[in-house]
């Protein structure tokens, strides 16, 4: 392979020179990067680099000749044809930047301790759809959490995406059926969380502790956490059907809010005591009956700006089969209550 001059693309966006190379050049090391680098083989706009030099699009980078690229080996075990069924089956939308997914409970987001191979990130190439890049996660949402995943299907979108979640540019709305009735009927939770020691059971890692928002400062480990919730609908004193809106984005915010109000969500067995029957005013996050002991909380619903044609996207999940059967036995029906309870009052 010969000398090769290469324009960095806008699609490209800026990186560092090491990573846009191996992109382009799979059967590249890191050693061997470097080692161009320092001979002064690999240049940008004819300057010497280093590996961790940022490129920019309209760039032009010297690459010298190569070894050449080797058969790639698979990534990882090979998805079942009844895994790529399933993934693709749970697409409720997507263009050529985005998908967006309606992720089951009980499928992880990503692998990790006590997760199994079996998750989300790990399904990803069954959702190319002819596409040369593997599609990336943007944001996660808990193992036993349903609902809207936003998928990004190239580098350029999963930045784009990642910085419009950091600057909270995107609406979440999620659904709950929570123990009790909170009162005032709508509300914001302030309680920051911090990780507490050990871990948790089930292999979910870590349970957060909430701390009271004036005590914040006397916790160097404790970061602030907002929660606005409103009731949308409840059966007498026994439980309730709530939206919320997670303003910041911390692990397990929604969960841990919930219990602290003292209205742990529905079959929380981490957070709401999961051996408790709730009686009425019992703090137990079961309702015994006939009512799933899985957890009840959906990603129902996502807005964000779409990053190449700048519209307003919202993508909405229906309710998971056991959130469902909780509905219909308790008489609530989706189509009742606002998508967005929170507008009237912004």
């Amino acid at each position: 392979m010969s000398v090769q001059l290469i324009r960095v693309t806008e699609a490209e966006g800026e990186q560092r020179l090491d990573r846009w190379l191996k992109k382009r050049f799979p059967q590249l090391s890191q050693i061997m990067v470097e080692k161009m680098c320092r001979k002064g083989e690999l240049r940008v706009d004819g300057g010497r680099v280093k590996a961790n030099t940022r490129v920019a699009p309209g760039q032009e980078v010297r690459v010298p000749p190569l070894p050449a690229a080797q058969p790639r080996r698979e990534e990882g075990p090979r998805i079942s044809d009844t895994d790529a069924e399933m993934i693709q089956s749970c697409v409720l939308w997507k263009d050529e930047h985005i998908i967006a997914l309606d992720k089951p409970p009980g499928l992880p987001s990503q692998g990790g301790s006590g997760q199994g191979d079996r998750h989300v990130d790990g399904l990803l190439d069954a959702l190319r759809f002819g596409y040369k890049d593997r599609p990336k996660m943007v944001h996660r949402l808990d193992k036993d959490t349903s609902g809207v995943l936003l998928i990004a299907r190239t580098d350029r979108i999963a930045r784009a995406l990642s910085e419009a979640f950091r600057l909270k540019t995107t609406r979440k709305i999620y659904w709950a059926a929570v123990a009790g009735v909170p009162n005032p009927k709508m509300g914001t939770v302030r309680y920051g969380l911090m990780k507490a020691p050990g871990h948790g059971r089930g292999g979910e890692g870590e349970k957060m502790v909430c701390i009271h928002p004036a005590k914040i400062s006397a916790h160097p480990d404790a970061k602030r956490a907002t929660t606005d919730y409103a009731v949308l609908d409840a059966l007498g004193t026994r439980c309730a059907w709530v939206a919320l809106v997670p303003i910041t984005g911390r692990t397990h915010q929604l969960r841990a809010h919930m219990a602290e109000l003292g209205h742990p969500i529905v079959g929380d067995g981490k957070y709401g005591g999961s051996g408790q029957e709730n009686l009425g005013d019992g703090w137990g996050a079961q309702l015994g009956g006939e009512i799933s002991r899985k957890l009840h909380l959906h990603a129902r619903q996502i807005s964000f700006d779409h990053p190449i044609t700048k519209k307003r996207i919202t993508v909405t999940a229906p309710l998971p089969s056991h959130m469902k059967r909780t509905w219909k036995t308790v008489g609530w029906h989706e189509n009742d209550v606002p998508a967005d309870p929170f507008e009237e009052i912004e």
